[in-house]
């Protein structure tokens, strides 16, 4: 896990300076802060079980199988990337790896991942959902409508809220007024249990007990990691909103990383020249993958269509041609 940790910052760290530099296309978003929840539930995984992330889950997807130069891809629009070029960020799927990419709307994956586990149970197929959705997302009405067909149809689905902080600009108090995100299980009646999400190992726990449940066909749980986001929405975001005292507050006594390590270094699991060794081989892995696609052509315009029919019809290659013409 520490591997993972370290390797999701430091790809984010080279993101931020793809992104200055003009490389990256559209926005950038950071999970600095809280990777801690994303790597550690993920984890809690096994093989056939499928995950679906959110804008600042890259942990969750690296554990799951992501190839940093993929990431690298897909924020730079590349025509090698997983859509070539057709999205940004990580809305992306591997099926095979087990990971289904989100769309934009927040709150909508719930009850996508809802029906995918149904899919699951009516097949009597022992695999197990993993989704997550932010404190504002919570308040959808998509994520009602999920979560609440996830309980009465008793799915192995486990819903991870991630309670850090803020809904874009908008503090947690002032959109909803529910204290504990998890109190919200009640509504559905379902478990729902928080845990402090800056505490790997506290997240991988109960990650995994929701999942054996799930599994055990005891059905759907609801998980909320209290965390903070470090850093604006998105690159562009200035965080004139945020306190900035909060922020260091977090950075200074509750970074999930430094967490993990004096953890590591306390109960005797792992020394210095371990960790070193972990950092030094993301580094020469990231030096890799950026050396890779950094230089990898942009897509052509013609292909924007492609994989849009099954078969694209000649009205398709006409349409570009009245273009040209």
């Amino acid at each position: 896990m520490f591997y993972y940790l370290t390797l999701t910052r430091s790809l984010e760290q080279r993101l931020v300076n793809l992104y200055r530099q003009g490389k990256v296309i559209g926005g950038l978003y950071s999970s600095l802060g809280q990777e801690g929840e994303s790597v550690a539930s993920a984890y809690a995984l096994q093989s056939g079980d499928i995950l679906s992330p959110l804008i600042r889950n890259l942990g969750s997807m690296l554990v799951m199988g992501a190839r940093p130069v993929e990431i690298l891809r897909q924020y730079m629009a590349k025509q090698t990337s997983p859509t070539a070029g057709r999205e940004m960020n990580l809305h992306f799927n591997d099926f095979d790896l087990g990971y289904l990419g989100q769309i934009s709307p927040l709150g909508d994956m719930i009850p996508v991942m809802a029906g995918i586990c149904l899919s699951f149970k009516v097949r009597g197929e022992p695999r197990v959902g993993l989704v997550y959705i932010g404190d504002g997302g919570a308040s959808t009405g998509t994520f009602h409508e999920g979560v609440n067909f996830a309980a009465v149809q008793a799915v192995p689905l486990v819903v991870i809220v991630e309670h850090n902080g803020w809904a874009y600009s908008t503090p947690t108090a002032e959109q909803t007024a529910t204290l504990r995100l998890a109190d919200k299980a009640k509504a559905y009646g379902i478990p729902g249990i928080t845990v402090d999400g800056n505490d790997v190992l506290a997240v991988y726990a109960a990650t995994k007990d929701a999942v054996a449940r799930a599994r055990e066909g005891g059905g759907t749980s609801l998980i909320e990691v209290v965390t903070y986001r470090r850093k604006g929405h998105a690159e562009h975001d200035d965080q004139r909103y945020q306190p900035k005292d909060e922020i260091a507050h977090w950075a200074d006594t509750n970074d999930p990383v430094d967490r993990y390590v004096a953890t590591l270094l306390g109960q005797g699991w792992a020394t210095d020249d371990d960790m070193d060794a972990a950092r030094q081989r993301v580094r020469a892995e990231l030096d890799v993958a950026v050396a890779e696609c950094e230089d990898d052509p942009l897509p052509e315009g013609a292909m924007a269509l492609s994989q849009v029919y099954a078969s694209p019809p000649e009205e398709e290659r006409l349409w570009f041609r009245r273009l040209d013409g």
